[in-house]
């Protein structure tokens, strides 16, 4: 099921493939396919520590999720933090008090 918002790695010999993907709600998730005995491991979520030290080193893995996060909500998800939501932000300066 490959598509924009779906990454495999696999390894040099094509038994261990690792298949990222993007949630509906922006989060990165990953787990392991062993190709030659079938088994999937379930999804995960991919904590900002490994996000952070795949943006770091700049992987197909980084490169992907920011194509398919955008930059601002990949650095977010690095720090581990949901971006602040227009209406949930504080108050406006020239509002009266």
């Amino acid at each position: 099921m490959p598509s924009g918002n779906t990454q495999r790695l696999e390894s040099l010999n094509h038994s261990l493939v690792k298949e990222y993907r993007v949630t509906k709600d922006g989060k990165i998730e990953a787990r392991l396919l062993e190709c030659g005995f079938e088994q999937e491991s379930e999804w995960r979520e991919v904590s900002p520590a490994q996000l952070s030290s795949q943006v770091r080193r700049n992987t197909a893995v980084a490169q992907w999720a920011e194509r398919n996060l955008g930059w601002r909500r990949l650095l977010w998800a690095c720090v581990g933090e949901e971006p602040i939501k227009p209406d949930m932000g504080a108050p406006h300066d020239n509002q009266a008090a």
